[in-house]
């Protein structure tokens, strides 16, 4: 039986709050789990005390059996120290997509032809 530590949303349409929980992997996300850990509430400011809450002493012992944080907790995990995560790094999440490039150099080479015909327009 595959763990996971994930989160399971509870609250009202557009106002999210959220159980950490060990769960079977199968089961669906806000369906039967095994032991609620903690609690998130992303509504709350960033700096406010309750807004994450974690059981420690729980988190470790279900690591230790063999639980596999989602990325979400192992956020939560690494903030508490009980799990290292390496930062993640996609340099071409930035860049656009293939039309929009093609866009750009198109509009680039429209603007060097104008240039280049200014230039010959105030040369004569």
């Amino acid at each position: 039986m595959s763990l996971k530590i994930r989160l399971s949303r509870g609250g009202t349409k557009k106002r999210p709050y959220y159980r950490i929980v060990v769960a079977d992997a199968r089961s669906p996300r806000d369906g039967r789990f095994i032991e609620k850990i903690g609690t998130f509430n992303p509504l709350l400011a960033k700096d406010a005390e309750n807004r994450f809450t974690l059981d420690v002493e729980k988190a470790k012992a279900w690591l230790a059996k063999g639980a596999q944080p989602t990325d979400r907790v192992a956020r939560f995990l690494d903030a508490e120290g009980l799990l290292k995560r390496e930062a993640r790094n996609n340099p071409e999440k930035a860049e656009p997509g293939k039309k929009a490039q093609e866009r750009a150099a198109e509009k680039a080479k429209k603007a060097a032809a104008a240039a280049a015909a200014e230039e010959t327009a105030s040369a004569e």
